[in-house]
């Protein structure tokens, strides 16, 4: 079994990292949100063991593009966030568990091995390659967009913002769920950022004489949709 632990408290992995190795795990070691995010990208791991608060990139964001890319890694939050408000915006994000420092290692080693005992949910479950919503699709794995069968190339975030709107058709989506989903708290944007991007994605999806599908709802956010 392959585990990835991020975490930026070294005094904390080297121990951790070796128990598990005792335990007999194979694990991977990152300690900022930058790099583990290109691990998680790169890699094939059946457990995720994130810290909550990363430099760089929170592991909160991590975990939600995860689910927004339809990857159903068991995810365990190592965080000090030990409010009731904190452990369900953890489980919101898509987190399998949610272990409060300073914790005990037995018990930390007791909620590995219960994830890992769960059945494989990606292999039964594929998630879909490709998403579609009325004429605009979008090709997950190579990272492509088309519409009417005219290639759309989009950048990083863009891919981002498209996969989570397209994963949630006609849905009401508040400006705060997608700054959630895309930045996280800890590479939170200006105000206006959501708004320009929102304007670059739309001018590449809704060309002239083609009808809007990616509508504002003022005040509140924006629904993916026909009218």
């Amino acid at each position: 079994m392959k585990i990835l632990l991020v975490d930026d408290e070294v005094e904390l992995t080297d121990p951790l990292s070796r128990l598990l190795r005792r335990e007999g795990y194979d694990v991977d070691v990152a300690t900022d949100g930058a790099e583990g995010s290109c691990l998680v990208r790169s890699g094939q791991y059946d457990l995720l063991i994130l810290d909550w608060m990363l430099p760089q990139q929170s592991g909160l964001s991590i975990c939600q593009q995860l689910r927004i890319q339809g990857d159903k890694t068991p995810v365990l939050f190592l965080t000090a966030k030990d409010t009731v408000d904190d452990r369900v915006q953890g489980l919101d994000a898509g987190a399998d568990d949610y272990l409060v420092k300073p914790f005990e290692l037995r018990e930390l080693l007791a909620r590995v091995r219960a994830l890992l005992r769960r059945p494989p949910t990606l292999e039964a479950t594929p998630a879909p390659q490709r998403l579609r919503f009325a004429d605009l699709e979008l090709d997950l794995e190579n990272q492509l967009a088309y519409r009417q069968g005219h290639l759309i190339e989009l950048s990083d975030k863009e891919i981002q913002l498209l996969t989570y709107l397209m994963r949630r058709p006609n849905q009401l989506l508040t400006h705060h769920q997608i700054y959630q989903a895309l930045w996280g708290d800890i590479e939170k944007p200006s105000s206006n950022v959501l708004a320009a991007q929102m304007r670059l994605l739309r001018r590449k999806i809704e060309r002239e004489g083609e009808p809007p599908l990616i509508h504002t709802v003022y005040g509140k956010g924006y629904r993916l949709g026909q009218k």
